[in-house]
């Protein structure tokens, strides 16, 4: 599930938490809400941030094994 976080500290700072979405694509999706609310101070990727997608292909994988006697 893909899910947005905000805190706003009595500051004004706002700390924004992304979760469920993998690879760089969480930055298009906030990208106009931090528009919005101002400067970005920092960023700290998360390990969703550097994973992969897995696409998943139709059809079998054929794996063969062999025995060495040696």
């Amino acid at each position: 599930m893909e899910t947005l976080e905000f805190i706003i500290y009595p500051d004004g700072r706002v700390q924004e938490k992304v979760t469920g979405i993998i690879g760089a694509s969480c930055a298009e999706v906030t990208a106009a809400i931090e528009a919005q609310l101002g400067h970005v101070l920092n960023q700290e990727p998360t390990s969703e941030y550097f994973a992969t997608q897995v696409q998943h292909t139709s059809g079998s994988v054929n794996a063969q094994t062999s025995h060495s006697d040696w």
